[in-house]
Formats: C-alpha cells, structure tokens, sequence
C-alpha cells in the first residue's frame, strides 16, 4: 500500500489543475529531505515536474523549486540534464522578459550545469529570442539575459544572478573557454568581455560566478595576449577589472601609483576591498594564471601589480588570501631566471609578505586547482 505522501507524489500528474497545485505546494518541503520519495516509477514524478514547469505559474515555481533540490540527486541531474526538450523549455521561459520564474530557471540551470552532458548547451541552436538576443546560439542568447538583466533592468521580477555559476561551470572546458574567448558574428564582442563589468556588482552571487568564469577561462594560456591588451579592441583589458576588486583606500606612494593602470589610480578615500575572500583568492589565482607568459609578467611589473598585492597581504585576515599573495609575489620579485635580488627581497619583506618553502617547485595550475572546491556547490532551496 502506497503512504500518503507516495498518494500525493502520484496527484503531481493530476489533469485537475487545484488537485496538481496542493500536491506541488505540499511536496516542496519534501524534494530536500526525501528525494527517493519522486525516484518512484522510473522516475515518474520527475517527469511529471518536468511539465508542471510549464503550468500556472505558481504550481510551476514550486515544481522549479523541486527540481532544483532533487538535482542534487546525481541520477535525477542527469535525468534533467540530459533532455534535449527540457533544456529547450528552460531556455525558452528564461529568455521570456515576462517570465515570473526567470530567477528560479536560472538557479535550475546552475545545477543543471554541474552535469558533464550540458556543455552541449555552448553549440545548442534554436530560435532567436526576441527582444533579448538576436544571436541563435542558445548561450549567447543565456549571456545576453544576464548581461541585460542585471537589476531588474530586463525582467521587472528577475536578476538572472545565477547564471553567473552557468558560465562559470561551461567555461571549465575546452570548448567553453574558446566560446568565451572568441568574437561572436552576430554582435562583434568577445563574451568574456561582457562579464568584466560585473567583478565589483553589489550581487555576491553575481561576482563570484564571474570571478570564477574568469579565472576558468585563463587557463586558456593562448588567449593571455588577447585578455590583457589594453591598447585596441581586439583586446579584453582584463586586468584592472580583477586588480580594482582586491584594491582597498590604500594610499601608494608617487612612484609606485603613477605606473599603475589608470583606472587603478586616484582611488576614493572611501574604496572597498571586496569582502568575499573566496572571491579575491579567484582574483589572485586569476592573475597567477596569467603570469604563466612573459609578456604578462613583465606587463605586470610594469604596471605596479606588486604593491596592489602587498597592500591585500596587509588589508586582508585570511591565510588563504595571504598564501595566494604570497605565491604571486614569488613569480612577481623574482628575476627571470628564478632569482631574487637582494633589493626586492627587502621589498618583500619590509611588506611583510614572506615566501613559502618549497612553494616555487609546485606549477601555477596545482596552486590555482587546490582552491576549487568552493565552485562545485549545488544551489539548494529549502522551503
């Protein structure tokens, strides 16, 4: 005999529309804490959620509601991930600007993102969405919703925030990084190049998934030319947009100030270092990426990088910031030949910044992977 809850999972796939309202409303609470609870029947009700997504809207955001938690469920996220027509149905209602659910789609697709089969979404081709992007590559069209409706300014009920960890999920593969680093035909941009703006947001979750897909995409060593020219539009003048973020009110002294990007100079006294250490480690690990070419570590001496990052082992109390500065300054003060000379080595340790035994023999990517843990969460909601 079926329990009462087990009734109520199967009222999910009511033709009566009341009865499928009180049974998605009373089984939210439920897709956390029970989710064998909708493994039932091959799986049935997750099937029956997929459609209920397309219902009212109320019973549809507590289907969505569902199906974020129970995609926690590594057999029921890849369930989801793998349809075709359940992506398409996604993308379609979050690329709608009167969507009331865009928020809870895209918090879906954050999760949807940690399956290996969805990187498939960066060459899904289907219809322009009109109003919102007039590329047909269903990630472009993703980016544009993000980009366009930050703060409400697309969706009057939507911010599209998490699709942030999307792109920071997409661009841990080959493919995702050569899409973000790629000039697209229909608008001339480089997507990468989109997302810069966003590395000071008020949204944490916005700058955090940015700092992540940034940093992912610096893994493509090819492109490092490409993200630090800052001299035409061929370029994506990457580095004040992660170097303005670590930077606090911090008063230079005139010699170190007048060589830095000018964007980074003549601060406010009342400049913010971004609060969210997670956030400046990506940065750091970002810039240590990126020291992987002589080019931009002698760009980067140039520009006075050094005393912006003295300044963060300073300003900030979290060992793993300081160990990220610690191990940028190894690459930054040495000489080329991998030796220090004694007048850097003052300047190293009249900041205070002391070098790590043995640290210089590890590879940048070791130092930089260690740290990414923190980007494989899964959004939950707990009703």
């Amino acid at each position: 005999m079926p329990t009462e809850l087990e009734e109520l999972v199967e009222f999910l796939g009511s033709p009566n529309p009341q009865i499928r309202q009180i049974a998605a409303a009373n089984l939210t609470v439920f897709s956390s804490s029970q989710p064998t609870l909708f493994k039932r029947q091959n799986l049935q009700p997750i099937k029956d959620l997929k459609i209920l997504v397309l219902d009212h809207p109320t019973i549809a955001k507590d289907a969505l509601t569902m199906l974020i938690n129970l995609s926690a469920d590594k057999q029921i996220l890849r369930f989801l991930a793998d349809d075709d027509g359940f992506i398409e149905i996604l993308i379609s209602k979050i690329s709608n600007k009167k969507e009331p659910n865009a928020d809870d789609i895209a918090m879906l697709l954050a999760n949807l993102a940690k399956a290996d089969s969805f990187s498939r979404i960066i060459s899904f081709t289907r219809k322009k969405a009109d109003d919102v992007s007039t590329s047909t590559n269903a990630l472009n069209q993703l980016l544009d919703c993000f980009v366009k409706g930050a703060e409400g300014n697309l969706n009057k009920t939507a911010n599209y925030d998490y699709l942030a960890y999307v792109f920071a999920d997409l661009s841990k593969t080959e493919e995702g990084r050569k899409f973000f680093t790629t000039k697209q035909d229909y608008d001339g941009v480089i997507p990468v190049t989109k997302l810069l703006v966003f590395t000071e947001h008020m949204s944490d979750i916005r700058r955090r998934g940015v700092a992540w897909t940034i940093k992912n995409v610096c893994f493509d060593v090819q492109s490092h030319p490409m993200l630090i020219n800052e001299e035409d539009d061929e370029g994506a003048n990457l580095l004040p947009y992660i170097l303005l973020p670590i930077m606090g009110p911090e008063e230079y002294p005139d010699d170190e100030s007048s060589e830095m990007l000018p964007d980074l100079q003549l601060l406010p006294p009342d400049k913010r270092r971004e609060s969210d250490h997670q956030i400046i480690l990506a940065h750091l690990e970002t810039i240590l990426l990126l020291t992987t070419t002589r080019e931009a570590r002698d760009k980067m001496r140039k520009v006075q990088v050094y005393p912006i990052i003295r300044e963060c082992h300073l300003g900030v109390e979290s060992e793993e910031v300081r160990e990220g500065c610690d191990r940028l300054v190894q690459v930054l003060m040495r000489g080329e030949e991998g030796e220090v000379n004694e007048a850097e080595q003052e300047a190293i340790q009249r900041a205070g910044v002391h070098t790590l035994l043995g640290q210089q023999k590890r590879s940048i990517t070791e130092a930089v992977e260690e740290d990414d843990e923190e980007d494989e969460q899964i959004v939950d909601i707990l009703a």
